[in-house]
């Protein structure tokens, strides 16, 4: 019997959205040095969300999470058990088949393996299972949401260094990872970066740490750093690329290039700290901070990109530390 022929497509961020998933960090992970700055990142995070959204935040103790809050309006709690706190990676993906809401579970594995993540893959099932995830369908394919970015109008955005390593789906070529794309999240045409990586990044450079489409003509990216950085050559050579994207229309993409972070490091390595990372919800937009001078430039360009909504910082100094940011500390729940 022939499938029927299913109308897919991958929420766009800036869609309207039930809610954002969060995980509180805990002890005897590798927050543990710094747990209380990186557990008040995360009550800072949750909060400004909460003001326009609700918050679903995995715990392992609701009571002791809680006393954390100064408030807890629009915030649900989820006892669960976790490996880390990357929710962007292991959640989830919001979509629509035939004008019906659905849930996208892929497979996680620490990045191609480099973490364990068997507690963070089971997450999913854990969260349709207590119908916040609902429906629910499994995908049997290793996919994190930080790699894919989407227009919601058939385009998805995305780098050859992360979802064509072999450590993710071992002989899948671009045109087998495409035909995945296609039956899974409704692409139309997929915009591949072949350039692009910031150094201590462990993800093989996921899309959200370079380039974001803000809406469905424009995208803001990481934009060039001095010329003798170590980063120069494969941040002009990406740049060249975005300039030959053309929009779902066939135009050329407004172009945002967003300030580069100066060089941070901890424990003698350079951090991946990128203002790439920002997350669009329901009236606002979530902005990574270090605590340098670029980030007044980096709230200004995006303020001017999102002019109606609510253009919020966020010190990720703590985040950083492990690599990620904000983006990929959450997961939306975009609704149909």
């Amino acid at each position: 019997m022939l499938r029927r022929a299913v109308s897919s497509r991958f929420l766009a961020e800036w869609e309207r959205q039930e809610g954002v998933i969060l995980a509180f960090p805990e002890e005897q992970t590798d927050w543990q040095p710094y747990l209380d700055e990186a557990r008040q990142c995360v009550v800072n995070i949750a909060t400004a969300i909460g003001r326009f959204e609700k918050v679903y935040l995995l715990c392992r103790d609701t009571s002791e999470c809680a006393s954390h809050f100064e408030t807890l309006d629009n915030i649900t709690f989820i006892e669960a058990r976790y490996d880390d706190t990357w929710m962007r990676d292991c959640m989830a993906l919001s979509c629509q088949e035939d004008n019906q809401q659905v849930y996208k579970g892929f497979e996680f594995t620490g990045w191609g393996g480099k973490f364990d993540a068997h507690r963070d893959n089971a997450l999913n099932k854990y969260l349709a299972d207590l119908g916040i995830f609902k429906p629910y369908r499994a995908v049997d394919y290793i996919l994190e949401g930080g790699a894919i970015e989407s227009d919601g109008k058939g385009t998805i955005l995305t780098t050859a260094s992360c979802l064509l390593n072999p450590n993710r789906n071992e002989k899948h070529d671009q045109k087998s990872v495409e035909q995945v794309l296609k039956q899974e999240l409704g692409a139309k045409r997929v915009l591949w970066l072949f350039h692009g990586h910031l150094m201590g990044d462990d993800t093989d450079g996921h899309i959200d740490t370079l380039a974001r489409l803000c809406d469905a003509h424009t995208i803001a990216y990481v934009g060039l750093p001095p010329e003798d950085d170590e980063h120069y050559e494969t941040f002009v050579a990406m740049e060249q690329e975005l300039k030959a994207f053309r929009d779902f229309e066939g135009n050329p993409y407004k172009l945002i290039p967003l300030p580069f972070v100066p060089a941070m490091y901890h424990d003698g390595e350079r951090l991946p700290a990128t203002y790439a990372n920002f997350l669009i919800i329901n009236g606002a937009v979530l902005v990574p901070t270090y605590g340098v001078a670029t980030d007044a430039k980096a709230l200004e360009l995006l303020a001017d990109v999102f002019p109606k909504h609510q253009v919020i910082g966020i010190d990720c100094q703590v985040l950083i530390k492990q690599h990620g940011s904000l983006h990929c500390m959450t997961m939306q729940l975009s609704k149909v």
